[in-house]
């Protein structure tokens, strides 16, 4: 039973990083590259990491997988946030499909300061 459930995760985080290869070569601009990126790989890095805690079932072992997955949750959406908005602010094109571009109503490109999404008074 215990290798039919790490295989089942194994699997599942295998194709969920396949996945995300795929989206790198697939996507047509960076912004969409991150975010599949992001969402298949972190997920299928966690997989990856149970389908390990699984088969070795020392506390050790689980106690690092969990690390792992914690990890990997935190900080990939995160760095693929960050990484996103600076391709952004340097200037890369967005693809043609693109419906809104909801910062470029905010950011000032004479002094590079990303404004505040509250709309301003007039009192």
């Amino acid at each position: 039973m215990t290798e039919m459930i790490t295989s089942l995760f194994l699997l599942l985080g295998s194709f969920l990083m396949l996945l995300a290869g795929i989206g790198i070569i697939r996507m047509p601009d960076l912004l969409t590259r991150m975010h599949a990126t992001s969402k298949a790989g972190a997920l299928g890095a966690g997989l990856l990491a149970c389908g390990f805690a699984v088969y070795f079932p020392e506390v050790s072992v689980v106690v690092r997988a969990l690390a792992v997955v914690v990890f990997v949750i935190m900080t990939a959406p995160v760095a693929a946030h960050v990484l996103a908005r600076a391709g952004y602010f340097v200037g890369i094109r967005l693809w043609e499909g693109t419906v809104k571009d909801v910062i470029k109503e905010r950011y000032d490109l004479k002094t590079h300061q990303l404004g505040s999404s509250a709309r301003k008074r007039d009192d």
